[in-house]
C-alpha cells in the first residue's frame, strides 16, 4: 500500500510541477489577450504571444486551434496589448512561418523551446494584425 501511495505522490508532484513550468513558460514574456466572436457572436478571450516584423505584430497559430478556427470565420478581431486595446484584421501569411518561428524562440527564449518539444512548430501558422 505504501508503494501505491508513494506513486501516486510521485505523479501528483510531477503533475503539479509540469503545470508550474508551463504557467512560467507561458506568462512570464509579454502576453495579449486576443479577443475573437464565436458562432453565436459571444466574445472569446485567448491569452497569447505576440512579436512585431515589418511594422505588423503577428501570433502564431496550430491548425487544430480554436482561436484560429474562429478568426478564419470572422477576421476582424481587437487584441489587448500593454493595457490597450485595438481592432485588427487578423490574416494568416504561412510565407513569414520560419522569421516567425524564429522571432518567437528570439523573444520567449526557453518557453518556446519548452512548448516546441509538445508541438511540431514547423506547421505553425504566422497570423499577421493589420490595423482596421
Amino acid at each position: 500500500m505504501k508503494v501505491l501511495a508513494w506513486i501516486v505522490g510521485i505523479v501528483l508532484a510531477t503533475s503539479a510541477l509540469f503545470g508550474i513550468l508551463q504557467w512560467l513558460a507561458s506568462e512570464r514574456v509579454e502576453v495579449v489577450q486576443l479577443h475573437s466572436r464565436n458562432e453565436q457572436g459571444e466574445v472569446v478571450t485567448t491569452r497569447l504571444w505576440v512579436v512585431d516584423h515589418e511594422g505588423f505584430g503577428y501570433l502564431r497559430a496550430g491548425e487544430d486551434s480554436g482561436w484560429y478556427a474562429r478568426l478564419i470565420k470572422n477576421p476582424n478581431i481587437s487584441l489587448e496589448r500593454n493595457g490597450k486595446s485595438s481592432d485588427y484584421r487578423a490574416t494568416p501569411n504561412r510565407d513569414k512561418t520560419e522569421i516567425v518561428n524564429s522571432l518567437m524562440n528570439d523573444k520567449y527564449t526557453w518557453g518556446d523551446d519548452f512548448f516546441g518539444l509538445l508541438m511540431d512548430r514547423s506547421s505553425s501558422i504566422p497570423i499577421e494584425l493589420q490595423p482596421r
